[in-house]
């Protein structure tokens, strides 16, 4: 589970229900169900009409990803490259055949599949960046959706409030049903709001933010399995790819590097001062 956006939903839920009880209020004062109707299915067929419906059912199968979230390792990702690059290195890159069945990743799959089938390198950079800026689409698409309704939401809940104050005139002769009435009539702009600020645009947010990461991680794995067509060096491949690491990490794997080349340089130097 990702605790970032399911303590981050319950923090903003918690701080605005808080809000209300503080000042006197009680939650039953914003539950209700036409105000959500006006809102939750306006906003739908807005975004329904302006995206084809494929788009927008991926986007509900993308919500789920928001809170329940596998983040990928990069330094595993390094690690299983660079040991393709040993066996390459050593047995010849057809030997590489062999792994595929376990290789996960799909994309890293059907890349190294290309490699050893003898795609030379500029061919299989341009394969692959077409598939990578079509997987970066698909995923702009699901990400827009959400943005549209973020966008969307507020003005639907000015409707049904003005809809709201529309039935409200008409019972002037009655001062305590005008003012319910009106109170009721700016639940659904409450919802328009909440619904984009709390939900809907932060769910682009966080899309995007994920998307970008895969797309690095792809441009990585990509740039590895070049390495190996190539023929370059492990250690130096391992060095390249560790730049696409997280600053921290890099910098923590790099002290790692830095300690192990010092003690190794300290044994050596024991050695040499022995008699």
């Amino acid at each position: 589970m990702d605790r970032g956006s399911s303590l981050g939903i319950m923090v903003a839920l918690g701080g605005i229900l808080a809000g209300l009880l503080i000042d006197g209020g009680n939650v039953g004062q914003i539950l209700q169900p036409t105000a959500a109707l006006i809102v939750f299915g306006g906003t739908l067929g807005s975004v329904m009409l302006q995206f084809p419906l494929e788009v927008v059912l991926r986007s509900f199968k993308e919500l789920k990803t928001v809170f329940l979230f596998k983040e990928p390792s990069v330094e595993a990702m390094i690690g299983q490259i660079v040991e393709f690059a040993k066996k390459a290195r050593k047995e010849g890159i057809v030997a590489l055949d062999r792994d595929l069945p376990s290789v996960e990743d799909p994309f890293l799959k059907k890349t190294l599949m290309l490699a050893v089938d003898g795609t030379q390198p500029a061919e299989l950079r341009d394969n692959m960046e077409i598939e990578m800026g079509n997987q970066t689409e698909q995923a702009e698409r699901v990400i827009q959706v959400f943005d549209a309704a973020g966008g969307f939401a507020p003005t639907i809940g000015i409707i049904g409030a003005i809809l709201g104050l529309i039935q409200v005139m008409q019972h002037l002769n009655n001062i305590d049903e005008v003012g319910r009435g009106i109170a009721v009539a700016f639940v659904a702009t409450v919802y328009g709001v909440a619904v984009a600020n709390i939900g809907l645009l932060p769910i682009a947010g966080k899309l995007r933010l994920r998307r970008r990461q895969a797309d690095l991680l792809r441009e990585m794995t990509l740039e590895g399995v070049l390495g190996i067509l190539e023929g370059m060096n492990p250690r130096v491949l391992q060095t390249k790819l560790g730049g696409y690491l997280a600053e921290p990490a890099h910098k923590a794997a790099a002290g790692k590097e830095k300690r192990a080349g010092a003690g190794a340089a300290e044994m050596a130097q024991a050695g040499a001062a022995r008699p």
